[in-house]
């Protein structure tokens, strides 16, 4: 499973968090799509609601890709925004 988590920091005030979850907690978010498990938890989906993650491939690699509608501003990292 994937977990994505919003942590304080970053260029921006906020920073999307990505890693790997053995365990789903009792007040996660779970979306299963292609037969990966998002996990999210509820003080991360404030951030996050409404949002599509995507995993890119490009030349310069690749990366999750989050595109929130919540985001005021981000930054060129990618991972950065604020509210």
């Amino acid at each position: 499973m994937l977990r994505l988590s919003v942590e304080g920091g970053g260029c921006s005030g906020f920073q999307y968090r990505f890693g790997l979850a053995d365990t789903r907690e009792d007040d996660d978010i779970a979306v299963e799509e292609d037969g990966v498990t998002l996990l999210v938890d509820p003080m991360s989906l404030d951030l996050v609601r409404g949002s599509t993650v995507d995993f890119v491939e490009s030349l310069g690699g690749s990366a999750f890709r989050v595109e929130n509608p919540m985001a005021a501003a981000g930054c060129g990292c990618g991972s950065s925004f604020a509210v």
